[in-house]
Formats: structure tokens, sequence, C-alpha cells
């Protein structure tokens, strides 16, 4: 008889320890509190725009991740990002990056690609605007309870993938009377996070740039991030300009509960005076988007990870890798699916 997973969260991490399980006698169901898949790997459409608003595109620096999408996963719409990312430094001054060459793959239609194509190579149940706010460990296993109050089942094992601050959250919510949820609870919590606010900037007018995007390398500019959205394939009709900019963590806990104008003028505002241009201080619509948890900067120790599969309990995502990348959390996804069918 087949054994069952729940899995909180239906990001990278969550869809890739799904897809891992696709052989395995495991009946998997996924709860995802948004409406749409892949967590911070994020894509929203406007005005014939597709953008991706939180990660900005998958890097190859994992060989087995790479063969996932180049080769395992249906490749159609799968584009590299020809153009290099460039920096700039506290005083605004741009120049080459030192990595020309690198391959940033993304999709036509978005990155939230990524997460939907993971999940239709399998037959696991996802359920889409579903909170899960407590756990119970039960003799029957591990009780999932939704923001209502309502039970959505018990499991022999559950996943949990959301940020750390999150996940230690649940953990906190448990009915799960065991020396080890202190402790796995405790270091969870710990794991800082590096708050950002990203501005979405459109104009009716195409930049000319020989960058696809620039990063901040000194991190004392109040911009982190500016990526041209029309680079990628697909994304922007031609003539047209999409940035999206990724502000300092210093600044936007600082402006976190500032007005939506407020925030978009000071972006607007700031972005133009990086590029030194002034139609950038006023773009035709925009967007924007808080994200609270958006990159860990540490991980947990591996051996406490490893030791909650003795309660059926497991963990992904990248804070689990101890690394900000989209590629870390699909890894540690795959990792997780693993070794969920080693123990269950």
């Amino acid at each position: 008889m087949g054994r069952t997973l729940a899995v909180v969260g239906a990001g990278a991490a969550g869809a890739s320890a799904a897809y891992a399980l696709r052989s395995e006698p495991v009946d998997v169901t996924v709860f995802e509190k948004s409406g749409s898949v892949c967590g911070r790997a994020a894509t929203r459409r406007k005005d014939d725009c597709v953008y991706e608003y939180g990660a900005n595109y998958l890097k190859a620096d994992d060989e087995r991740v790479n063969r996932l999408v180049t080769e395992k996963l249906p490749a159609d719409g799968l584009v590299d990002v020809e153009k290099p990312v460039w920096v700039f430094d506290d005083e605004g001054t741009i120049r080459e990056g030192q990595n020309p060459a690198e391959t940033k793959w993304s999709y036509e239609s978005g990155i939230t690609q990524l997460a939907k194509r993971l999940l239709d190579a399998t037959e696991a149940t996802t359920q889409l605007d579903t909170r899960v706010e407590a756990l119970d460990k039960t003799s029957d296993g591990w009780e999932i309870e939704d923001g209502e109050g309502t039970s959505r089942g018990t499991f022999d094992g559950v996943l949990l993938t959301p940020p750390a601050p999150q996940t230690a959250d649940l953990l906190g919510q448990s009915g799960w009377q065991h020396a080890d949820r202190r402790r796995l609870r405790e270091a969870i919590a710990s794991v800082p996070y590096r708050t950002l606010i990203a501005g979405v900037l459109h104009y009716d007018f195409e930049l000319s740039a020989p960058y696809y995007a620039l990063v901040n390398d000194d991190k004392k500019h109040d911009i982190g991030w500016i990526g041209r959205e029309e680079c990628k394939p697909g994304h922007v009709p031609d003539g047209e300009s999409l940035l999206l900019v990724q502000m300092a963590p210093d600044w936007s806990v600082d402006h976190y509960r500032d007005p939506p104008e407020a925030i978009l003028d000071g972006i607007a505002e700031a972005t133009a005076t990086l590029l030194d241009d002034d139609r950038l201080a006023s773009p035709d619509w925009t967007d924007h988007q808080h994200w609270r948890y958006a990159l860990p900067d540490d991980g947990v120790d591996d051996d406490l990870i490893v030791s909650a599969a003795d309660h059926d309990l497991y963990f992904a995502g990248d804070w689990v890798a101890g690394e900000a990348r989209l590629h870390s959390a699909i890894r540690s996804g795959l990792e997780a699916g693993e070794r969920v069918a080693q123990h269950l």
C-alpha cells in the first residue's frame, strides 16, 4: 500500500520534491496558500508583458538542475537571457561584470513554468488557495489544518518548504510534543532573511544598453538590482521597456509601510538617477511587490534537517541549502524527495 505525503508550499522546492517522488509509491498532496505555483519565482502579466518580479532567472550553476530543465522537462519556450549582468557601486558607477557568458534560464511565458512543468510530470494533487496553519502529530501520522481550523487530512509524512520564519511558526503551532520540535524550531527561526521591495516600471520606449541587468556589488546603494525584462524573449513587445527594480534591504525595511505611490515614486527617481535618464522618473504603468522573507543569508545544520526524517518530517528550500538561489531550492527539493522515498 502506498504512503502519503503532505507538501506545504508549491514553490520550486515543493514542486521538485513532488517530481522526485513521481515514480515512488507515495501519494503526494501539495498545499499552496496562493492562487499559483512557484513561490518567489513568480510571474505576472499586464498589457501584453510578462515579467518576473521575484527570482529573475534560473542560473545554470548546478549540473543536475541544468539537466532537469533542459533534458527531462519539456524545453519548449525555454530561453537563455543572453545579455550579461553588469555591476554598479555606491557612487552609481556602472561597469562590466565578471561572468558575461553565464547561462540564465527563463521561459517565454514566465519562470512559473518551472514549477508547473515539474508538477505536470507527477500525479500529485495540488490544492491552491489553501493556507496550512497548524500541524498535529497523532498516532496515525501528521494531521494538516487550514486557516479555518478544518482538517485537510492525515498523512504519513509532511514536507515543509515555506521560508524559514514561516516554517518555524508552523512547528510552533504543531501538536507535536517532542524534544526535537524545540531544537528544530529554534534553529529554523534563527535563519536571517533580507527583506526586499520590488518595483516594476514600464515605458513606451525601448532602452538601449549593452547589459540585461545591473547588480550593486558593494551593497551600499539604495538599489540592489535592475533587470530589463525586454531582454527575455517573449516578455515585452518590441519598442517598449520594462524594468524590474529590487531595492536594497535597508531601503526596503525603511519604506516597507510607505504608501505604494510613494514607494514607486522613490524607486522611479532612484532608477532615473542611476541610469542618468530623466525619462525613467515617469513610467506609464507600474507594479510592486513586498517580499518580507526574500533571501536567506544562512542555513540550518544538515544533521538536524536529516534527523527530522526519523519523525517523518522533512524540510526543503533555499534556506535549507543556505544559498538564496533558485537552483539551490530545486536541488534541495529533489534531495528532500529522495529522503522521503528512503524513509517512508
